[in-house]
């Protein structure tokens, strides 16, 4: 296998990429500047290496605990709460939420062998129970293991007293009824909410 054919096969492995499109980009990377290519192989390398999760969030971060765990501008009271630190970054880009975050590190998944003690669940019973949080927003995915681990979440914290929400799910924005399935549709019209007559 030469070079060329061992880094499309590489690229084709990362999330989104097929074959075509590890293609372009190894074509794109050999047509590139050399200082280009060398900073992109130092930043690989040392991802994981200066990358570590959080010990409060489990957020990816440089410096621990993360910007936001230590930012005095953020509501403490509310903890949204999320499957993968990715996840953050995307919440983090509507610039509406101001709460604190705790990342589970996956779903509950019998089939994939992930159960409740794979997740990060205990750390967030301790952070409810010893931080004052009032409100826990579920963000994870409308998936079934997202609905699975959400629901056992809502079980976990019903002792504490604490508030639980999930994020709204529904109709994207600019959506065409023609287009949506009929589990986002259910779910739409069971999230429905009032407008209000001002």
């Amino acid at each position: 296998m030469t070079v060329l054919e061992s880094l499309i096969k590489r690229l084709s492995r990362l999330p989104g990429v097929g074959r075509k499109s590890a293609a372009r980009i190894a074509y794109y990377l050999l047509s590139s500047d050399d200082s280009f290519n060398e900073e992109l192989a130092e930043d690989i390398a040392t991802l994981k290496r200066r990358l570590r999760p959080c010990s409060v969030c489990g957020s990816f971060t440089e410096f621990d605990p993360c910007s936001i765990c230590t930012d005095p501008g953020r509501d403490r009271s509310v903890v949204c709460v999320v499957e993968r630190a990715q996840d953050v970054t995307i919440l983090e880009t509507s610039d509406e939420y101001r709460g604190l975050y705790h990342v589970l590190g996956g779903v509950i998944s019998p089939i994939d062998g992930i159960g409740p003690n794979e997740l990060r669940l205990g750390s967030l019973v301790e952070r409810v129970r010893s931080e004052g949080v009032r409100e826990v927003i579920l963000a994870t995915n409308p998936t079934v293991e997202g609905d699975t681990t959400a629901l056992y979440v809502v079980k976990l914290l019903e002792p504490l007293g604490v508030t639980v929400s999930r994020l709204a799910l529904g109709l994207p924005v600019g959506g065409d009824l023609e287009y949506a399935d009929r589990l986002t549709l259910a779910r739409s019209l069971r999230a429905r909410t009032p407008i209000a007559n001002d």
